[in-house]
Protein backbone atom coordinates (compact mmCIF):
# COMPACT_ATOMS: atom_id res chain seq x y z
CA UNK A 1 0.00 0.00 0.00
CA UNK A 2 1.25 3.48 -0.87
CA UNK A 3 2.40 5.77 1.87
CA UNK A 4 0.94 9.22 2.44
CA UNK A 5 4.18 10.79 1.20
CA UNK A 6 4.08 8.69 -1.97
CA UNK A 7 0.49 9.73 -2.62
CA UNK A 8 1.41 13.39 -2.14
CA UNK A 9 4.32 12.97 -4.56
CA UNK A 10 2.07 11.27 -7.13
CA UNK A 11 -0.53 14.03 -6.86
CA UNK A 12 2.16 16.68 -7.29
CA UNK A 13 3.46 14.91 -10.42
CA UNK A 14 -0.06 14.66 -11.86
CA UNK A 15 -0.67 18.37 -11.24
CA UNK A 16 2.62 19.28 -12.91
CA UNK A 17 1.76 17.08 -15.89
CA UNK A 18 -1.69 18.64 -16.14
CA UNK A 19 -0.16 22.13 -16.18
CA UNK A 20 2.11 21.11 -19.05
CA UNK A 21 -0.78 19.53 -20.98
CA UNK A 22 -2.91 22.65 -20.47
CA UNK A 23 -0.06 24.88 -21.68
CA UNK A 24 0.46 22.68 -24.76
CA UNK A 25 -3.26 22.80 -25.54
CA UNK A 26 -3.33 26.58 -25.10
CA UNK A 27 -0.41 26.91 -27.54
CA UNK A 28 -2.02 24.58 -30.08
CA UNK A 29 -5.20 26.68 -30.16
CA UNK A 30 -3.61 30.14 -29.84
CA UNK A 31 -3.69 32.84 -32.48
CA UNK A 32 0.03 33.41 -31.89
CA UNK A 33 0.75 29.89 -33.16
CA UNK A 34 -1.58 30.31 -36.15
CA UNK A 35 0.05 33.60 -37.13
CA UNK A 36 3.54 32.13 -36.68
CA UNK A 37 2.62 29.13 -38.84
CA UNK A 38 1.23 31.46 -41.52
CA UNK A 39 4.32 33.69 -41.55
CA UNK A 40 6.79 30.79 -41.61
CA UNK A 41 4.79 28.96 -44.29
CA UNK A 42 4.67 32.09 -46.45
CA UNK A 43 8.41 32.75 -46.04
CA UNK A 44 9.41 29.18 -46.88
CA UNK A 45 7.12 28.97 -49.92
CA UNK A 46 8.21 32.41 -51.20
CA UNK A 47 11.86 31.44 -50.83
CA UNK A 48 11.27 28.15 -52.65
CA UNK A 49 9.41 29.93 -55.46
CA UNK A 50 12.31 32.39 -55.71
CA UNK A 51 14.87 29.56 -55.88
CA UNK A 52 13.06 27.75 -58.69
CA UNK A 53 12.64 30.99 -60.63
CA UNK A 54 8.87 31.40 -60.59
CA UNK A 55 7.56 34.87 -61.42
CA UNK A 56 6.38 37.03 -58.49
CA UNK A 57 7.36 34.60 -55.72
CA UNK A 58 6.13 36.96 -52.99
CA UNK A 59 2.66 37.32 -54.50
CA UNK A 60 2.36 33.68 -55.59
CA UNK A 61 3.24 32.38 -52.13
CA UNK A 62 -0.05 33.70 -50.73
CA UNK A 63 -2.24 30.99 -52.27
CA UNK A 64 -0.49 27.94 -50.78
CA UNK A 65 -0.01 29.78 -47.47
CA UNK A 66 -3.72 30.56 -47.22
CA UNK A 67 -4.61 26.97 -48.15
CA UNK A 68 -2.29 25.59 -45.50
CA UNK A 69 -3.57 27.92 -42.79
CA UNK A 70 -7.20 27.11 -43.67
CA UNK A 71 -6.41 23.41 -43.47
CA UNK A 72 -4.95 23.84 -39.98
CA UNK A 73 -7.99 25.81 -38.85
CA UNK A 74 -10.37 23.08 -39.98
CA UNK A 75 -8.38 20.37 -38.24
CA UNK A 76 -9.79 21.30 -34.84
CA UNK A 77 -13.30 20.83 -36.22
CA UNK A 78 -12.34 17.48 -37.75
CA UNK A 79 -10.66 16.43 -34.50
CA UNK A 80 -13.80 17.20 -32.50
CA UNK A 81 -15.91 15.14 -34.89
CA UNK A 82 -13.44 12.27 -34.74
CA UNK A 83 -13.29 12.32 -30.93
CA UNK A 84 -17.08 12.50 -30.64
CA UNK A 85 -17.79 9.74 -33.14
CA UNK A 86 -14.81 7.43 -33.28
CA UNK A 87 -12.83 7.75 -30.07
CA UNK A 88 -15.71 8.05 -27.59
CA UNK A 89 -15.56 5.44 -24.87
Amino acid sequence: MATFEQLEKDIKEIKERNKKVEADKAWETSWARRILVAVLTYAIIAYFFYLVGLPNPLANAFVPMIAFVLSTLTLSFAKKLWVDRVYKK
